[in-house]
């Protein structure tokens, strides 16, 4: 069972981090607006600016995926369910949570889960 003040650490902690990604997605978005609207005088130019706009595209969609853990996390906290692994059902360890705050898994399901996935 976890203390209150861990919890309220946790939450605090992902509150900060959902906060700063929605100013990173906000910032991403505003620079790839930026360079989508340069006109390249060559092909060279034109691919350096595909080839950024493409890894931000990619980034976005990886702080957008961080972004909904959280807020799953976040609602997780309210309704009590929160550090509870999703595949074993039990408690995900205070240490892991404190290094991934929305970690859905305790680490021997992730292990499993990593190795599935990778397939």
């Amino acid at each position: 069972m976890y203390r209150k003040e861990d919890i309220l650490e946790l939450k605090k902690e992902l509150e900060n981090l959902e906060k700063k990604i929605k100013a990173n997605i906000n910032k991403s978005k505003t620079e790839i607006e930026l360079m989508r609207n340069q006109n390249p005088t060559d092909e060279g130019d034109f691919s350096v600016l595909m080839n950024d706009t493409r890894i931000d595209d990619t980034l976005i969609g990886k702080q957008i995926k961080d972004l909904k853990e959280i807020e799953t996390a976040l609602k997780k906290i309210e309704d009590g369910s929160y550090g509870i692994c999703e595949m074993c059902e039990e408690e995900i360890g205070i240490e892991r949570l404190k290094v991934k705050p929305f970690a859905k898994f305790c680490i021997s399901c992730r292990e499993i889960n990593e190795k599935e996935n990778s397939y």
